[in-house]
């Protein structure tokens, strides 16, 4: 357990979560730019004390900082670019590893606040990124890839806490594929096709026309099988060596139909992340180490028995 937990690895595959979101998140807020004021503003789709008194009380709101900014003559609509920039900042900050803990924590906060503002907007995409970017608050995300490891402000050495907080995403994960694998099990609508139809065929998902699965139900029922075995399977066949591979290019398979075929691209591009991020980049510290020293390693050491993962 000690191995699993705290053997030291190299912080690349929490820089590759970190890159990952952040740049997948700088997509999202250029899509959403142009419709922000839409979103955000008490003159857009929800209007006035509606906005402010949709979802939960007391987190924090782009209203609360329209009203403190108003006493200064800043109008709503300034506000609300003035947190998109800070936003993008942000993310631009965690993406090249600058300050990295205290530009996650700037991205959290505005991201939070974003969520609580327009809250009948979130689904599966804000929500995962939510948890992800508070957990780069806490990784040492910034000691590989980053400006704050060029510039000295993060330790190169492989570390223990690297291991824990790449282990705490990597068991995060498989709770969350194999409960939703689990849960979709146990109903029918996996099992017969029906939940690959309406995923295919409902009109906010659907991109392309799969009438004719009318005709072949059984493809949409085997469909359905694959993606239970995808999903229950995760915590299973994503370990081992042998299958690691496999499982991790399923998951991406399965998030990039997600993406394609049901317009969902940004929760695809999110949840392919996770995993490749988790699983798909080594973590062994012999990457870091000089060939020289890879050359005189003694075969058969702990960290051969920890594996990559």
């Amino acid at each position: 357990m000690e191995r699993f937990a705290l053997a030291p690895a190299s912080a690349r595959p929490l820089a590759a979560l970190r890159i990952g979101l952040a740049s997948v998140l700088l997509v999202q807020a250029a899509l959403i730019a142009p419709i922000a004021p839409e979103l955000y503003s008490r003159s857009g789709i929800v209007q006035g004390q509606l906005l402010d008194g949709s979802g939960a009380v007391g987190f924090p709101r782009i209203g609360h900082l329209v009203d403190a900014f108003s006493r200064f003559g800043v109008g709503e609509s300034s506000v609300i670019a003035g947190v998109g920039v800070l936003y993008a900042l942000s993310l631009a900050g965690l993406l090249l590893g600058w300050r990295t803990r205290l530009s996650a924590a700037c991205a959290w906060l505005v991201h939070f606040t974003l969520m609580m503002t327009a809250e009948r907007t979130n689904y599966g995409a804000d929500q995962f990124a939510h948890i992800f970017l508070f957990y780069l608050m806490f990784m040492p995300s910034g000691a590989a890839l980053s400006l704050d490891r060029v510039f000295g402000r993060a330790p190169p050495e492989p570390s223990a806490t690297a291991r824990l907080a790449l282990r705490v995403v990597q068991l995060h994960l498989c709770l969350v594929y194999l409960s939703s694998g689990v849960e979709k099990a146990l109903g029918s609508a996996w099992w017969d096709g029906d939940a690959m139809w309406r995923s295919l065929m409902l009109p906010e998902y659907r991109r392309f026309d799969f009438s004719w699965l009318a005709h072949h139900a059984w493809i949409a029922a085997a469909g359905g099988w694959m993606v239970l075995l995808v999903e229950i399977g995760y915590p299973f066949f994503i370990w081992p060596r042998r299958t690691r591979r496999l499982w991790v290019a399923a998951t991406v398979g399965l998030h990039v139909g997600i993406a394609v075929f049901m317009r969902l691209d940004i929760f695809g591009a999110i949840m392919s992340v996770f995993t490749v991020a988790a699983f798909g980049v080594k973590a062994d510290p012999r990457q870091a180490r000089a060939p020289s020293a890879a050359l005189h390693r003694r075969p058969g050491s702990a960290h051969d028995a920890v594996g990559s993962g």
